[in-house]
């Protein structure tokens, strides 16, 4: 999965354990710029440095897996959990400029020239 936006906290990176570690950051997604939503991601264990090369303020393209986990709590009652597990970031693309006014487009591509001549030709049909 993947998805695009502002990028707006990085945190420093958390040892969870003594082999375990992850670093959150979150998105701005502003599909409907009335309705931003705030997006939390985690990187975990050596890509958690991938963050080092940006802003906050940038524009990102984050790649990621979807990961859920049950857990059940001393009482018996399932919780569950869900993590967007970010595995590549890199800068948005920039958007293509618009086509200048009067801008011709090029001519559509001749079809084949096909031919019905079948002299020559020793199939039966």
């Amino acid at each position: 999965m993947n998805i695009q936006g502002k990028l707006v906290e990085i945190y420093a990176v958390q040892n969870v354990s003594d082999r375990f570690r992850k670093r959150e950051f979150v998105i701005e997604y502003a599909d409907n710029p009335q309705y931003p939503q705030f997006i939390k991601f985690e990187f975990i264990q050596d890509a958690c440095e991938e963050l080092d090369k940006y802003q906050v303020g940038q524009d990102v393209n984050v790649e990621f897996n979807l990961r859920g986990r049950k857990w059940v709590n001393p009482q018996g009652q399932a919780v569950y959990f869900n993590t967007l597990q970010a595995w590549r970031l890199s800068p948005a693309a920039a958007t293509a400029a618009p086509e200048a006014p009067g801008a011709v487009p090029p001519p559509p591509a001749e079809p084949p020239f096909i031919t019905n001549d079948d002299s020559g030709d020793d199939l039966p049909f």
